[in-house]
């Protein structure tokens, strides 16, 4: 039987809501440091690493699957959720992880993949065998059309039809992603019941959150097609105008109103566990709204994220709107940014900003500032291009799927360049299981962290920065509208104003400022009131290309000209 909740869960010296304006450093463990020589990372990898981690001044991690997997998609098709994949560690070392973040302060968070499972789970090899099974309703299955054709158009995000004809049963199964993910059905009691004594599991063990991977596909709505869409356009996930499921209004597949309901229920098992956060990912036609739908309320998820700033668009009008709408629909509710993860292009050539320190540096300073807490992807830190790599190098399904226009997303997964000099930039003394670009090996650690203007350097003090002001982490915000691709916002706290000004352009802009606008003491040396050479010669501000400024001054001074 499971074991009360422990009086003992870690809450560190942040308190409950520690989550609340937080920066997530995820780690993709398979690629972070092969401590095994295996070519493989693993968990023993990530210890070793800890004091790197937390020398960034992040306040969580969060950890890819690391979960028993047959790997069709890299661990997000799960077979045990309670075991560790033996190529990544043992239970021992997880537990030794916890305590070694918890040491250093730093939260652990992982990732919950609830929506589907591995179809060599125990689940489904059992619900696949008949009809009347004690698991025959675990999973979405349904009979065919009366012509033999799939149930309903829906498509799978990996290219295909989300049906899978199964012969023992003479039914489809839905699968939202590959043949070999089938989708369980939270339209069954006992799915939830075990859905949540899974996640029990790894609370007890002291995880602090969870980050929930495509939690608006946990339950399906009746099996009816989806509509057309008028106009094809690129979606979450790679999801670009040649994959069919861009073709389709998802309305029925997913992102149903007893999704919530669940996530009620999943709320209430954490709220057993103070200190204890979720993060929910959001794959939509209208994300922006599920986001704040789904954190609203105090009784649902801590906050969500999603791809909108995860596309191709970096340009400071798309970013003020998507940001605007953002905070007019999310009401009580609580954002979550990321520019970069394990599914996107890197950040640095998705932005065009390959080996352009400013424009790296705006774009930390981008996503610091805003309302919301912050997810950062490894390798963000050290400015990592995409890697290039030939169909031959390939592993990633999807890449594989829709090469050469969508090459998937092998290219943001290789392994982390420690050492320019060693071979294989220091993640593994063998061939590791994705190469490692030699434009990688010119950024690695060893490199960054010897030289105080490298944008290692630059994340540390910003993030050491921003903890020293409650407005950047916890404050509300205020945007102006954009102009000459300047992006102009506050943030307030209590009795604190921010004014942050971020050019876009290539070109130096002026702006007026209050007569109050004061640098702020403590920040770091290249960061006095004005970044990278720019003059405040009040009431004016010059900001150079790509130039950051961030000053305080008076919170009542209502009508300041802080160029609307």
């Amino acid at each position: 039987m499971m074991q009360m909740p422990s009086t003992s869960h870690y809450v560190g010296s942040q308190g409950a809501d520690w989550w609340r304006g937080a920066v997530i450093y995820q780690i993709y463990p398979r690629s972070f440091l092969d401590s095994r020589g295996d070519g493989i990372g693993d968990l023993k990898g990530v210890i070793d690493k800890l004091d790197y981690i937390a020398s960034l001044n992040v306040d969580a991690i969060w950890l890819s699957p690391f979960f028993t997997s047959p790997m069709k998609d890299f661990g997000y098709d799960i077979s045990d959720y309670r075991g560790i994949d033996p190529m990544f560690g043992t239970l021992e070392d997880f537990d030794r992880l916890i305590e070694a973040a918890h040491v250093r302060g730093l939260k652990v968070t992982i990732d919950q993949v609830m929506s589907h499972t591995s179809d060599q789970h125990a689940w489904f090899e059992e619900s696949r065998q008949s009809r009347d099974n004690p698991k025959a309703d675990w999973y979405v299955w349904a009979d065919p059309k009366p012509d033999g054709a799939p149930p309903t158009n829906w498509q799978s995000v990996f290219g295909g039809s989300a049906w899978q004809w199964d012969t023992r049963r003479c039914q489809y199964y839905l699968h939202n992603f590959l043949a070999s993910q089938p989708d369980l059905n939270f339209r069954t009691p006992a799915v939830v019941d075990a859905i949540l004594e899974e996640a029990r599991f790894w609370l007890e063990r002291g995880v602090d959150g969870f980050r929930l991977d495509a939690v608006n596909f946990c339950t399906h709505g009746e099996l009816k097609d989806n509509p057309p869409r008028a106009e094809v356009t690129e979606s979450f996930l790679g999801v670009r105008p040649d994959n069919p499921y861009g073709y389709q209004l998802h309305q029925y597949d997913k992102t149903q109103p007893e999704n919530v309901v669940f996530l009620e229920r999943l709320r209430g098992l954490l709220d057993e566990y103070p200190g204890s956060m979720s993060v929910g990912e959001v794959g939509d036609d209208d994300a922006l709204g599920v986001m704040a739908e789904y954190s609203q309320g105090g009784n649902r998820l801590h906050m969500c994220y999603s791809f909108n700033l995860l596309t191709d668009k970096s340009d400071p009008g798309y970013l003020h709107k998507t940001l605007t709408e953002m905070e007019a629909r999310i009401g009580d509710g609580w954002p979550c940014w990321a520019l970069g993860n394990h599914d996107v292009t890197r950040l640095a050539t998705r932005w065009q900003a390959e080996g352009q320190l400013d424009k790296l540096r705006l774009y930390m300073v981008f996503l610091l500032t805003q309302r919301g807490s912050v997810c950062l992807y490894q390798g963000e830190e050290l400015g990592l291009p995409e890697a290039e790599l030939t169909f031959e190098q390939l592993v990633d399904p999807a890449g594989i799927t829709f090469w050469p226009t969508y090459k998937g997303r092998d290219g943001c997964r290789t392994p982390h360049p420690w050492q320019a000099d060693a071979p294989h930039a220091g993640f593994s003394n063998v061939t590791p299981w994705l190469p490692v670009p030699e434009s990688h090996a010119s950024l690695a650690v060893d490199q960054q962290d010897s030289d105080a203007g490298s944008l290692l350097n630059a994340y540390r003090e910003f993030l050491a920065f921003r903890r020293i002001l409650p407005a950047l982490v916890k404050g509300d915000v205020r945007y102006h509208a954009v102009r000459d691709d300047v992006l102009c916002l506050e943030r307030t706290y209590q009795q604190t104003r921010l004014l942050i000004a971020l050019n876009f352009s290539d070109r130096t802009v002026t702006r007026m400022v209050p007569e109050s606008a004061e640098s702020i003491k403590g920040s770091p040396a290249w960061l006095n009131g004005v970044w990278r050479g720019g003059q405040l010669t009040l009431p004016q501000l010059s900001l150079p290309p790509y130039g950051v400024a961030i000053a305080q001054c008076s919170q009542t001074e209502e009508d300041a000209p802080w160029d609307v």
